[in-house]
């Protein structure tokens, strides 16, 4: 019998941006312009490294988790700026995903 891993919101929301910022980065890549894209790809590059470790320093109850979760918080909406500038739909959604993700850490730090 196994034991269920249990994820919360917030490591659930970390996952799925770190995700949704390394595909974000790698459809900019395909874009036209690759130069206007830059600043986006770097940004989402930066969030999705950052996304990662926070869920797992959740799920490892890390003591250094809240400063994680605040510095996740601060690095997703530093995308979500970035991003939101952009019309591309994968730009978009990588935006809100920053988004969720940031007020999912902004609650840790309650």
């Amino acid at each position: 019998m196994m034991n269920d891993i249990q994820f919360s919101d917030c490591a659930k929301a970390c996952m799925s941006c770190s995700l949704t910022c390394a595909s974000c980065a790698n459809a900019c890549l395909k874009e036209e312009n690759l130069e206007m894209m830059r600043e986006c790809i770097q940004r989402c590059l930066d969030c999705a490294d950052i996304c990662q470790l926070c869920a797992r320093m959740q799920q490892n109850e890390s003591p250094f988790m809240k400063e994680i979760c605040e510095l996740c918080a601060k690095a997703c909406e530093y995308c979500a700026d970035e991003c939101s500038q952009h019309e591309h739909q994968h730009c978009q959604q990588c935006a809100d995903a920053c988004r969720e993700c940031a007020v999912e850490c902004q609650k840790m730090l309650v």
